[in-house]
C-alpha cells in the first residue's frame, strides 16, 4: 500500500506524547512491543480493559519455537510482557474508544483511552479477534450456562458430564482434546465429512476413547431452559433433524476480528480484517497492523509475533522520517 511519507526536522514536528501507541496485548501487540521499546521508541501499549487476548485462555501451545514441552497460553504471554517491560516499554490496561488524526502533514494521531486522549506519532493496530457465534435460537440465552467459548475457562465444569465442541479445525480438536481431562464423553460436531485440524490433533482425537464424531452435520438449535441439556443437529445433506443429550457446548467456528475500532479509519476486507502490505502498512499513514486482526491466511502465535516484529519496524522506519533521523 502506498502512502506519503513525511521527513521533517524534530522541531517543525507539532508537540506529542509517543513515537508510538501499541493497541492490543497479545502476542503482536507484545512483540511489537519488544522491537519499539528496544529501538528507543518512546511507546505505549494499551492492553484493553474489557478484552483479553485469545492466547492467555489456550490450555497448550506446543508449537511455538523453542518451547518444545509446551507452555500454556497464560505463561507465554507473561513472557513476552515481562522482556517488554524490561526495555521500558509503558502500558496501561484500559480500552481505547477513539482515533483520529489531529493534523494532515505531518499526521499526529490522536488516540483517546478512557478519560484520557494521547498524542501519537504512529499507531500498531493489534487488536486480535473474538469468537464467532453461530447464531442459533438458544446459544445466546444458554450462553454462561452450558454454551462456552472457552474449554480451558469452563472444562473443569463439566467432570463426568457429557460435552458436545462444534468445529472441525485445530482450536476445535484441541479443546475437546482438553475436555477430555474432565468430561465422560466429548461429541464433536462437523458440518464437513473430514476435519480441518492438523494431522496431529486429527491423530489424537481419532484415538481418544471418549471422543466421538457427528459427521456432515450442524447444529441449530440449543435445547435447554436454565441450562443446556442438549441440542438439535440437522444433517448437512438430508435436512434430517437429530437431538443430542449434552450438558455443555463448546462452540469454535472461527473468529471474528476486533476492528470496529478502525472502520472508518483503514480499509478493510470483506469480513472486516484489516488490509495490509507485507510490511504491515495500512492505508493510512502512520498506522501498522499485525496479528490476527490483518487479513492473512495462517493465525498462529508464531505468525503474530513476526506481524509484530514487521510492523514495529515499519513503525521504526516511519518515525525516524517523521523526525528527519531515517538513516
Amino acid at each position: 500500500m502506498s502512502r506519503e511519507i513525511f521527513s521533517v526536522s524534530k522541531a517543525k514536528l507539532p508537540q506529542y506524547d509517543y513515537d508510538t501507541v501499541i493497541i492490543g496485548g497479545g502476542p503482536a501487540g507484545y512483540t511489537a512491543g519488544i522491537y519499539t521499546a528496544r529501538a528507543g521508541l518512546k511507546t505505549l501499549l494499551v492492553e484493553g480493559a474489557a478484552t483479553v487476548s485469545q492466547i492467555t485462555i489456550t490450555d497448550l501451545i506446543e508449537n511455538y519455537p523453542g518451547i518444545p514441552d509446551g507452555i500454556n497460553g497464560f505463561d507465554l504471554m507473561q513472557l513476552f510482557k515481562n522482556q517488554a517491560l524490561k526495555f521500558g516499554l509503558e502500558t496501561l490496561a484500559k480500552d481505547v474508544s477513539a482515533i483520529k488524526n489531529n493534523t494532515s502533514s505531518p499526521v499526529i494521531w490522536n488516540v483517546t483511552v478512557g478519560d484520557k486522549s494521547f498524542k501519537t506519532l504512529s499507531m500498531i493496530a493489534a487488536t486480535g479477534a473474538q469468537w464467532r457465534k453461530l447464531g442459533v435460537p438458544g446459544e445466546e440465552e444458554l450462553a454462561g450456562k452450558g454454551v462456552s467459548y472457552c474449554a480451558t475457562c469452563d472444562g473443569p465444569f463439566y467432570k463426568n458430564k457429557d460435552v458436545v465442541v462444534v468445529g472441525g479445525g485445530d482450536t476445535a480438536i484441541q479443546e475437546a482434546l482438553f475436555l477430555t481431562h474432565f468430561a465422560k464423553k466429548v461429541i464433536v460436531v462437523h458440518r464437513r465429512d473430514r476435519l480441518r485440524a492438523a494431522g496431529i490433533l486429527q491423530k489424537r482425537a481419532f484415538a481418544e476413547k471418549k471422543i466421538e464424531f457427528a459427521w456432515k452435520a450442524n447444529l441449530v438449535e440449543v435445547i435447554g431452559k436454565d441450562f443446556v441439556t442438549g441440542i438439535k443437529i440437522a444433517n448437512v445433506q438430508s435436512g434430517k433433524v437429530s437431538i443430542i443429550s449434552a450438558e455443555g457446548v463448546f462452540i469454535f467456528v472461527g473468529r471474528i476480528p476486533n476492528t470496529s475500532l478502525v472502520q472508518n479509519v483503514l480499509k478493510l476486507d470483506a469480513n472486516g480484517y484489516i488490509l495490509t502490505d507485507d510490511n504491515m502498512n495500512t492505508s493510512a499513514a502512520g498506522i501498522f497492523a499485525a496479528g490476527d486482526c490483518r487479513a492473512k491466511l495462517f493465525r498462529q502465535v508464531v505468525t503474530a509475533a513476526g506481524d509484530g516484529a514487521n510492523a514495529a519496524f515499519s513503525a521504526e522506519l516511519y518515525v525516524g522520517n517523521m523526525k528527519g533521523e531515517a538513516y
